[in-house]
């Protein structure tokens, strides 16, 4: 037996699958209608399946990617424009491609023979501005930057002084140092450096916030 609906404009029965009234011409398509994501075919209201390709839609995720199914990811060309246009921007959100794109842009351009250290200084600000919106994308404040900087100072800084000590000591045979707590001085730091650096790319790499936040709308979906 077929199921069938009624039409909410005057009442003719229709079949489930039917687009618009035969009889007076309005819409047939429910406010709620379940649009599959995948294959974009109208389901009855409350279905669990897209009655075409089988594809779930008892979930949020579903809904959501059929309202919007997001913006392309951003290309190593749009990074490098995203960077030079946005270049004292702070605020905002940026996604992980619009980072990284731009990190392998500017490591290329250091490597170039003589003028590479320019173009380094040339990149500094946008580079710190892209990090700053790529951590807020995470729902973190950019100013970690500047703790990550400071922290790396300290511990890179602990690192070279005893390491530099415990070279001394080893080489001046006549020294009444001993060498080995030195180096095993530097070797925490070392250990600590490393984690560091792990943790700050943990962060990085991380997928933003779906939605807005504190800092902006989500670089990943159309604001039209």
């Amino acid at each position: 037996m077929t199921e069938t609906r009624n039409c909410g404009n005057c009442g003719a029965e229709l079949a489930v699958e039917a687009s618009f009234c035969v009889s007076c011409g309005a819409s047939a398509q429910p406010a709620d209608d379940m649009k599959c994501p995948n294959c974009g075919n109208h389901n009855p209201e409350n279905a669990q399946f897209c009655g075409i390709c089988g594809t779930s839609l008892n979930t949020s995720a579903a809904r959501d990617s059929a309202v919007d199914p997001g913006l392309p990811m951003v290309s190593f060309g749009d990074a490098i424009s995203k960077g030079f246009t946005s270049y004292f921007t702070f605020s905002g959100r940026a996604t992980r491609a619009e980072l990284w794109w731009w990190v392998l842009f500017t490591t290329l351009v250091q490597m170039i023979p003589f003028i590479g250290g320019l173009i380094g200084l040339g990149v500094l600000i946008p580079s710190l501005s892209v990090t700053s919106r790529r951590l807020h994308d995470i729902g973190k404040t950019g100013w970690w930057q500047l703790v990550m900087f400071l922290g790396s100072m300290v511990i890179w800084g602990i690192f070279g002084t005893a390491l530099i000590v415990g070279i001394i000591a080893a080489m001046d045979e006549s020294a009444e140092l001993n060498p080995a707590p030195w180096f095993w001085l530097a070797f925490v730091p070392l250990v600590a450096g490393i984690a560091v650096i792990a943790w700050w790319i943990r962060w990085l790499v991380r997928r933003g916030e779906t939605g807005p936040n504190q800092y902006g709308p989500d670089p990943r979906q159309s604001t039209s």
